[in-house]
C-alpha cells in the first residue's frame, strides 16, 4: 500500500534548481491524493514564471513514478493559493537562515 509519507519523502529528491531545496521542504507540495496505484500531486512552483518548470512538474512525475506500486501519476499544478515565504516550513527557514 502506497502511504502519502513516502510520496512526500520521495519528493524530497526533486529541487527546484533556482533555490537547491526540494520541493517539498520548499513547501510546494499542497496535496498528495492516492487512489490505489494512482497518485496525484498537487503542487505549486515559486513563481508562475518560473524558468524551471517544465523540468520540475517532469521530475515530479518520474521520482513518484519510481515509488514502488505506483501506476498512474496525475499533477496538478496551482497558483491558488499563490507561493509565499509564509508556506516554507519554519526548519526549512532555520536552515537556510531565512529569518
Amino acid at each position: 500500500m502506497i502511504t502519502e509519507e513516502q510520496i512526500r519523502e520521495a519528493l524530497r529528491d526533486v529541487h527546484d534548481p533556482e533555490i537547491s531545496i526540494n520541493v517539498q521542504d520548499l513547501g510546494l507540495i499542497y496535496e498528495v491524493n492516492i487512489d490505489g496505484s494512482t497518485v496525484e500531486v498537487v503542487h505549486t512552483l515559486t513563481s508562475a514564471v518560473c524558468p524551471f518548470a517544465d523540468a520540475i512538474c517532469s521530475e515530479i512525475i518520474d521520482t513518484v513514478s519510481s515509488v514502488e506500486g505506483v501506476e498512474t501519476v496525475k499533477h496538478k499544478l496551482v497558483f491558488d493559493p499563490p507561493f509565499s515565504m509564509e508556506m516554507v516550513p519554519e526548519e526549512t527557514k532555520l536552515i537556510m537562515g531565512w529569518y
